[in-house]
């Protein structure tokens, strides 16, 4: 059987088991724990991530995608700490994450740079710990395709052209980023069905979906419990009606939630978005996919099935 890599090594892919596939342990902003150590109490949110780890696992979650890369705080020291003996696998990933310029680093410098290290996290290891990345993430939003946004798309096109690792990415779907993504990676050769686009869950736009599915991509109903964008009753009623029109096999679930998040104060998004936690896919929406005519079968399918058809696809081409 394949095997995909994740933060304690290689396990074979039909060990993931329910996989939620977008989420991230600490979204951090980019240099500010570091340099204001005093902004976050770091023991007491890694006790709090395990225990928030433990329980999305005791709820039914088998593995975790934690698409968390340069320009969310990425630390992998910091979470091997957190996963220590928990018994969730936690799948990491390699790419960018910017809705317009690229870091001054990269500006004055080609794709094939930013490539060069994507493949190095895929093939040897991130940041020293020899714990490789499993797949690629980038980011497109409203601002569109500036010209630091399509640098790292090309970049991470072929890295995984290179690598075969599949790619997950950020859209805006009120503005269709996705299908501006999709044109970019055809432009540079890739397979349009080893790419999730992400946060498609954002729209009731089913035209739009069917779109981004027909040219061959998994969606990623991504973003259960930020009621703010959309409630989980609507999320609920668009994935129940792309599966009755047979697109199950192209979708699969997630939070895009955190153990910690610095963005905001973290009282006021708990007001905010109650349900914004790794269990809520589990307990409430899963249920209400069902009352609305889901099948247990299409459940699987997003919620099993389909995870692990996305990294079972595998090799350069």
């Amino acid at each position: 059987m394949p095997q995909v890599e994740t933060l304690r090594g290689p396990i074979d892919t039909g060990q993931l088991g329910f996989t939620l596939m977008h989420e991230h342990v600490f979204v951090l902003s980019e240099g500010v724990p570091r340099a204001f150590p005093s902004v976050w109490d770091e023991a007491e949110q890694v006790a709090s991530a395990r225990a928030k780890l433990r329980e999305a696992f005791e709820a039914g979650v088998e593995t975790m995608v934690d698409l968390t890369v340069l320009g969310l705080g990425r630390d992998l020291p910091l979470l091997q700490r957190v996963a220590g003996d928990l018994p969730i696998n936690l799948v990491v990933a390699t790419g960018l994450y910017t809705y317009d310029e690229a870091p001054r680093y990269f500006q004055m410098r080609d794709e094939e740079a930013l490539t060069d290290l994507f493949v190095g996290d895929i093939t040897e290891g991130i940041q020293g710990t020899g714990v490789k990345a499993a797949i690629l993430k980038c980011a497109t939003d409203e601002p569109g395709v500036t010209p630091g946004v399509e640098k790292v798309l090309r970049a991470v096109a072929r890295a995984h052209r290179r690598t075969g690792v599949p790619i997950s990415t950020h859209t805006h779907p009120g503005t269709k980023r996705g299908l501006e993504q999709q044109r970019i990676f055809e432009e540079e050769g890739v397979d349009l069905s080893r790419v999730v686009i992400g946060h498609s869950g954002d729209t009731e736009d089913l035209d739009y979906l069917q779109q981004l599915m027909k040219r061959g991509s998994t969606i990623g109903m991504d973003r259960f419990g930020i009621d703010i964008y959309l409630t989980t009753e609507k999320r609920v009623g668009v994935i129940a009606k792309l599966c009755e029109l047979g697109y199950a096999g192209q979708m699969v679930l997630a939070h895009d939630a955190s153990c910690y998040i610095d963005w905001f104060p973290e009282e006021g998004i708990r007001a905010a978005v109650p349900n914004w936690h790794f269990r809520h896919i589990s307990q409430d929406a899963l249920p209400a996919l069902r009352a609305a005519g889901v099948s247990d079968e299409q459940v699987r399918q997003m919620t099993i099935d389909n995870p692990r058809r996305i990294f079972e696809r595998q090799g350069s081409y």
